[in-house]
């Protein structure tokens, strides 16, 4: 350690001592500009490594933005596929839910309007519009020739179609009791025929296209109720008309 030199003066009996030695390094205030240049570097770099982001990750969210303010367009090719293909799905199940529920009350209040409801009845779900006629109104017992009354309901069923772009399905069905008429060796070649009878008087009586349509028949496959009195089987034997959203790749 560096001793002081002490210098006696005479003046006023006083002793005073020299200042001590300044000390070498830097000035006080180059020590906190550098700390706060440090911290600034810090703070940029930090800033450059927030913006060097995944492009793809970016342009996702983006997409999903996009989406949630309703801007977006389907676009199978676009970057926000992932995201919108779920909410182009949600969107579409919502605009098909209105469409059905439209569809069935326009076609209840047509067979009001006719004085079918004897004969018709109409339900729907998620999955589309039933409607479904009984034989006894559509068809003699054994036969796939449709009767005057018939031609009514089946109305109803053409204006349902040309007045919307749902899909029809016709679904012919019968007891479990074997044909009569020697014409069907089965329910299943009975069935078939009167679901074909029925798109045949479309075809014939509309504009409706043929690939609008398909029929089926399922014999005694699909009872509504068990065969067991003559009052079940008498439901069992129906022609259902099944529309289906136009979306539906499966129908």
């Amino acid at each position: 350690m560096a001793k002081t030199e002490v210098v006696e003066e005479q003046q006023g009996g006083s002793v005073k001592s020299d200042p001590p030695r300044r000390e070498g390094g830097i000035p006080p205030w180059m020590a906190t500009f550098s700390d706060m240049m440090t911290l600034l570097l810090c703070f940029f770099v930090l800033l450059l490594s927030f913006t060097n982001q995944d492009v793809a990750n970016f342009k996702t969210i983006m997409g999903s933005i996009q989406e949630a303010l309703g801007v977006q367009k389907e676009d199978p090719g676009a970057f926000s596929a992932p995201y919108a293909d779920t909410s182009f799905k949600e969107r579409r199940s919502v605009r098909e839910n209105r469409e059905i529920v439209e569809l069935g009350a326009r076609i209840k209040k047509s067979i009001r309007s006719r004085d079918l409801t004897s004969m018709a009845r109409v339900s729907s779900d998620k999955s589309g519009v039933m409607l479904r006629l009984n034989n006894k109104s559509l068809f003699a017992r054994g036969s796939a020739e449709l009767t005057e009354e018939a031609k009514k309901g089946l109305q109803v069923v053409i204006d349902a179609m040309e007045n919307s772009d749902f899909n029809l399905i016709i679904r012919g069905h019968t007891d479990s009791v074997l044909p009569a008429s020697s014409m069907y060796n089965s329910n299943w070649d009975l069935s078939a025929a009167r679901a074909a009878r029925c798109l045949r008087f479309i075809l014939e009586n509309s504009s409706v296209p043929a690939s609008r349509m398909k029929a089926v028949g399922y014999a005694d496959a699909k009872p509504v109720l068990p065969s067991t009195s003559e009052e079940n089987r008498r439901i069992n034997r129906r022609v259902e008309f099944f529309y289906l959203p136009k979306g539906r790749t499966k129908w």
